[in-house]
């Protein structure tokens, strides 16, 4: 049993039971089809037969109502006749004719003829007497040894008058015996077929599963590590040509074992790094694979082919080092593809030897540690301007003290004039730390914002007239703030100190005469924000130096800024402040025109039953 099983499994059986069953469905099909438009046509035709026949007494009826509709017996005669003449042809079993009331007014049937002048109840006939059109159905008429009988209803209708219905009653078993002689003949012929086709498709498939059965041996013998044998050619056709093929095949996998073991300590090694920027070389430091990653961090185009040039030119450090540095490198190397540190990446480098010892070739993983070096490089800028922050009035504090000391306190106009000095540099320290302090406590989410809802027009207008009496006359203060009230959840005291650095800046850092600071609110309903635009008539910021304005001690003018007494942290701690508030603040700077400041935060609005949100 299991044997045959498994013959049943074998592609010689498959093949010609696809076969055959591919004939058997075609086959079925092509009969089915053909039965059924056989069966549609002859039943149509004996049908349109039939329904002419009715169509002439339909007309003949019609003819002797309007010629004898006063006399009733003479046109009941006349009916009889007709029916009589279209009666006689041995597919139609009975012709009926009943009149509006459903009376027998004339058949064909002998054994019926006694019950004309009777009421008839046939329900179909009584449905085509009363709705005017015409009906039929086929059943089998047990009564006819289960013969199938057509049944055909068909109203006579003069000047919209239905004068009653035409019953016709037809053998159509002639038609079904013709398609079931048509059946058997077709059964026969499927049958032929198929012992045919059997006895083909076992050539058919021994001529394909020969060679392959032959091939599957090969390749078992292969998988067990002999590669000397071949398999036997018996036709150029295209099975021919695929044992042709695995011949050479079995040839180049022999050849090419020798040269496996040492690809596989290269291609684990690029497997292992493929997260980073991988670049591999043959031992003469030509490019063999290069991943995409790889020509990402380089900034090199996809499409350009690298393959047999120098790892060292490519990596721009063909100055630098030799092939032969990588082999006694224990360090990795930084290399930079942009400045201020935009891309910076980090090359490690191994070189890859054979079993014998012989060097093979180099792999070089690249990983990008622009973050890295980003976040360094501001953690020395930050302490450097901290200390030098610092180091400038503590300098200058201990020469005014020095001074002080070697006698200058004794006289009048210098000793207050030293002591006034000391304590603003005193002062600007004090607030150097506590700004440092402020940025420390946003940095760890220490510093509590405490938030209410204000209405912020009024709230902004109370800072401005605050301004304008400290600099009445000095600045001009325009206003384009909307009657209309918006209002804002904020933490007052933080925003103020927000407004209150860009409004100072504004007025601080312009140069001409007649100062100007414009304020501009417009809310965007859509989203539920509102922007606050601060513009001032200064000397402007370079556009290249606009982005920077918000890091931690940047100065545009380094020497005027601290003459002004600034710290380089108040745009940095309102940047601060205004994100925590889940907004955004950016600058916008012509040279010689002035420089703007935008302020977007989200707002509320008062719907008539309350807050909406």
């Amino acid at each position: 049993m299991k044997q045959f099983l498994r013959n049943l499994q074998s592609l010689h059986i498959k093949l010609v039971i696809i076969y055959v069953l591919l004939i058997v469905i075609g086959m079925q099909i092509i009969g089915l089809y053909f039965t059924n438009t056989l069966e549609r046509e002859l039943t149509e035709n004996f049908q349109d037969n039939i329904e002419t026949q009715v169509d002439l007494i339909d007309t003949r009826i019609q003819e002797l109502h309007t010629e004898y509709q006063d006399d009733l017996g003479t046109l009941s005669e006349e009916v009889q006749s007709l029916l009589s003449e279209f009666g006689n042809r041995p597919e139609i079993d009975e012709i009926r004719f009943i009149n509006s009331d459903n009376i027998l007014v004339a058949t064909t049937r002998i054994s019926n003829e006694p019950n004309i002048g009777s009421r008839i109840n046939e329900p179909l006939t009584r449905e085509a007497i009363s709705t005017g059109s015409r009906n039929d159905e086929i059943f089998v008429n047990v009564n006819q040894d289960n013969q199938r009988t057509w049944l055909l209803n068909h109203p006579v209708v003069n000047n919209g008058q239905v004068l009653g219905a035409v019953y016709v009653s037809s053998n159509i078993e002639t038609v079904y015996q013709q398609l079931e002689a048509i059946n058997n003949t077709f059964i026969i012929a499927t049958i032929i077929s198929l012992i045919i086709t059997s006895i083909l498709g076992i050539f058919i498939a021994r001529t394909i599963t020969k060679p392959i059965t032959d091939m599957r041996n090969q390749a078992l013998m292969m998988s067990e590590g002999d590669y000397t044998s071949r398999v036997k050619i018996y036709s150029n056709d295209e099975i021919g040509e695929l044992a042709g093929s695995f011949n050479i095949l079995s040839k180049r996998v022999q050849e090419a074992q020798a040269n496996t073991e040492s690809e596989r300590k290269r291609l684990d090694s690029v497997i292992t790094n493929m997260s980073e920027g991988i670049i591999a070389t043959d031992r003469k430091g030509r490019i063999t694979v290069i991943n995409e990653m790889a020509l990402d961090m380089l900034n090199i185009p996809k499409d350009e082919d690298l393959h047999g040039k120098n790892m060292l030119k490519i990596l721009r450090l063909d100055e630098e080092m030799t092939l032969e540095d990588i082999q006694e490198m224990n360090e990795s190397q930084l290399l930079f593809t942009d400045s201020d540190y935009e891309a910076a990446i980090r090359a490690n480098f191994s070189t890859i030897y054979k079993d014998t010892g012989f060097m093979n070739g180099y792999i070089a993983v690249l990983h990008d540690v622009t973050e890295q070096e980003r976040i360094d490089n501001e953690r020395r800028e930050f302490v450097a301007n901290v200390s030098h922050e610092l180091r400038t009035p503590l300098t200058s504090m201990r020469s005014y003290i020095e001074a002080l000391q070697e006698g200058a306190w004794q006289d009048d106009q210098l000793a207050p004039r030293f002591l006034s000095v000391t304590r603003d540099e005193t002062d600007r320290m004090i607030r150097l730390v506590e700004d440092l302090l402020q940025l420390s406590r946003m940095d760890n989410e220490a510093e509590e914002i405490n938030k209410e809802i204000v209405d912020f027009n009024m709230f902004l207008n109370r800072i401005i007239d605050r301004f304008e009496m400290t600099h009445k006359g000095e600045v001009e203060f325009i206003r384009n703030i909307p009657d209309t009230a918006m209002f804002s959840e904020i933490a007052m005291d933080k925003m103020s100190q927000v407004l209150d650095n860009v409004i100072s800046n504004a007025i601080k850092y312009s140069n001409r005469e007649n100062k100007r600071v414009e304020f501009h609110v417009k809310q965007n309903v859509l989203f539920n924000r509102m922007t606050i635009r601060i513009k001032d008539n200064g000397m402007g910021i370079p556009a290249n130096k606009v982005d920077r304005i918000f890091e931690r001690f940047y100065r545009v003018d380094k020497a005027r800024a601290r003459k002004k007494g600034g710290t380089g942290l108040g745009l940095a701690i309102s940047k601060e402040i205004v994100e925590a508030h889940n907004g955004r603040i950016w600058a916008n700077s012509l040279e010689g025109e002035g420089t703007t400041i935008f302020i977007n935060l989200p707002c509320e609005t008062l719907g008539e039953d309350g807050w909406d949100e």
